[in-house]
């Protein structure tokens, strides 16, 4: 499917957008951790300065929330990840239009990514905003909350790190509450803060938020806080 997003400008991504495919391979190990461990990578070293505090974006569609929340927190390092090569290149590409250094846009699948590469605790924020409801009862696999990915989020959270979602979706919502129900041993439910860049009246301003709201959608939001 094409979006026509670049509207028949060439889109750039330059040194801002990373293909998980162009990684190294994981080293042959007995399990998938073991191969993490052994490759020792960390996506912090792919920043000007990797000491800062780190936050992942999974689903940046257009890029809009990273571009609103980065420019008002220059010392935290964002990484988007995007599954839409062609919402990917846009995204990418409007933030190198910006030259916008703590920002970096990964393709690829986001729960692979986690689980394959990504250290422990270092993760401060994982943001997760109208996320694909995948309605159809065969596709509920391909949703990103399932109980093996809130183990994840659990594993690269930092201690009292927040995993913050908002969906319009009812269905996903009753879909995320039960699962997150069955880990209150990992997580602790709490309200929803609006992020620092969120417009007059909005959660947090992506463009799907803005779309939604106009056809009068009712929202979903909390935050899981790592115990």
């Amino acid at each position: 499917m094409s979006f026509g997003l670049g509207h028949g400008k060439p889109l750039v991504a330059g040194d801002v957008g990373i293909e998980l495919l162009s990684l190294p391979p994981l080293p042959i190990a007995e399990s998938v951790e073991a191969a993490r461990v052994a490759l020792g990578f960390d996506p912090r070293a792919w920043f000007i300065e990797p000491a800062r505090r780190f936050e992942i974006e999974i689903g940046s569609g257009k890029g809009t929330f990273l571009l609103q929340q980065t420019e008002l927190e220059p010392e935290t390092n964002f990484l988007g990840i995007e599954w839409t090569s062609e919402f990917w290149v846009y995204a990418a590409d409007r933030i190198r239009r910006r030259a916008l250094p703590n920002v970096k846009l990964l393709r690829g699948d986001a729960t692979e990514f986690l689980r394959s590469r990504v250290p422990d605790q270092i993760v401060s924020v994982i943001h997760l905003y109208f996320s694909d409801p995948w309605p159809k009862t065969r596709h509920h696999k391909r949703r990103v909350v399932q109980d093996h990915t809130l183990r994840e989020f659990h594993r690269v959270l930092a201690p009292q790190g927040e995993l913050r979602i908002v969906t319009d979706h009812d269905a996903l919502w009753q879909w995320d509450l039960e699962h997150i129900d069955r880990a209150r041993h990992l997580f602790e439910r709490r309200a929803f803060e609006r992020p620092s860049s969120a417009g007059e009246g909005e959660l947090v301003g992506t463009n799907f938020e803005r779309k939604f709201r106009r056809e009068g959608r009712p929202f979903h939001a909390m935050t899981l806080v790592r115990l």
